[in-house]
């Protein structure tokens, strides 16, 4: 396949600069072959090898925009039930307490994960999983962390493992057993990460059900010391970790996560100079969700500025979950990067492609560049700020997705 007469926003990096960018050809040209991309260039200047038409057949793309599919690095898409009452009852003045009596909050969502099997979960998720799809998403991250008893967090890795069988997407899993401590466990989380965590963690790895380890570091979730307990059990099973952290407070969990080589530290509105610093020197990427910053109000935005200064990679991605982040849209999650966090268009695009693979240990997709998978998004736009630019449109064209035209426009 040559797609030709198109715009590329390849996502690389300059030779002056050591950061990302556009990296535009206004009258570009891609080659593709045997699902991956081998050649990107100017469009009066294809080699002769790729002019066979019968090898290379030529779709004219007529000045349309190719960027990298998109990355969706942090999501919470398996889950049972939703929390839509709970919604409503918080816009009516109900408090935390009120709604937890009521059988709301985190509790609702794990009886309703609890009462599905593997097959209802996979159901339920393919319509949040389609959304993301429809909006050029290539690659979706999925945690576990609802069931939060071994069964349950098994099904639904399982379901997440069942979502590349039926949907034309990689789906890259993470084990977010020390997400909350069940009821049953109320006020012991210690003995719930040893006797339910760590040995799940260890089951649902022999089952080939782990790409990553994740956690939460919170007051209202588990401690450093506790979560340094998973690590140590996630590194002596050459699992790579990541972690939610500093999302309503700064307890440590962003340095913690640091002295692990994490992939990546998620939220991070409440870390500060030195933590960027200790991500900085361990290559953890950043990862930001504003759609959990918008949906709970907060008002601490994330050290931009100290991520830049230190050259912090930012990715941006949904957190879709069904109680604090029910978004199910990369382009307003891009959207909502800029205008909540001040990214720019640019570092928006970016943190949805190379710095989000990135925080997933991808490195063979994320930018449009000879030997990357041919995952590629096309788009009916000039200038690819214009897919931060716009709330509740979808200009997409065609996602190219492993060499093949998924919406079966470019054939």
């Amino acid at each position: 396949m040559l797609l030709g007469n198109a715009k590329i926003a390849t996502i690389d990096k300059t030779s002056d600069t050591d950061r990302f960018s556009y990296c535009m050809r206004n009258s570009g040209a891609v080659a593709i072959d045997a699902g991956k991309i081998v050649w990107v260039g100017d469009a009066d200047a294809i080699p002769a090898k790729y002019k066979d038409r019968e090898k290379f057949p030529y779709h004219d793309l007529e000045g349309r925009l190719i960027t990298p599919a998109l990355i969706d690095c942090h999501t919470h898409v398996v889950h049972g039930g939703n929390r839509a009452v709970e919604f409503e009852m918080r816009l009516e003045g109900a408090g935390y307490e009120e709604i937890a009596r009521a059988g709301g909050g985190i509790v609702s969502t794990v009886t309703a994960t609890r009462d599905a099997d593997v097959d209802q979960l996979l159901k339920s998720a393919l319509p949040r999983v389609e959304s993301l799809l429809a909006e050029g998403v290539s690659v979706i991250e999925v945690k576990s962390g609802y069931g939060l008893d071994r069964e349950t967090e098994l099904n639904m890795l399982r379901a997440a493992r069942k979502i590349e069988d039926v949907r034309p997407v990689r789906i890259k899993t993470t084990f977010l057993g020390a997400h909350a401590t069940p009821a049953e466990f109320k006020g012991q989380p210690d003995r719930y990460i040893d006797e339910v965590c760590i040995p799940t963690l260890r089951a649902a790895h022999a089952e080939g059900l782990v790409d990553a380890v994740d956690g939460f570091c919170e007051g209202i979730a588990f401690d450093t010391e506790q979560i340094k307990r998973v690590f140590d059990v996630a590194c002596d099973l050459g699992i790579p970790v990541k972690l939610h952290a500093e999302q309503l407070s700064n307890i440590g969990g962003t340095k913690l996560a640091a002295s692990f080589g994490a992939l990546s530290v998620d939220h991070v509105e409440y870390a500060d100079e030195e933590d960027a610093k200790a991500m900085a020197k361990s290559g953890s990427v950043a990862v930001l969700l504003p759609g959990a910053f918008y949906t709970l109000h907060e008002t601490q935005l994330p050290p931009i500025e100290a991520f830049r200064k230190h050259g912090v990679p930012m990715a941006v991605a949904t957190d879709c979950n069904p109680g604090t982040s029910p978004l199910m849209s990369i382009l307003l999650t891009m959207n909502m990067s800029c205008t909540l966090f001040r990214l720019t268009p640019e570092e928006a695009l970016v943190g949805a492609t190379v710095h989000a693979a990135r925080a997933l240990g991808l490195n063979d997709t994320g930018q449009v560049k000879a030997g990357m998978r041919a995952d590629l998004a096309i788009w009916d736009v000039t200038h690819p700020a214009e897919l931060s630019y716009r709330i509740g449109f979808n200009p997409l064209f065609d996602r190219i997705f492993g060499g093949v035209s998924v919406e079966k426009l470019v054939s």
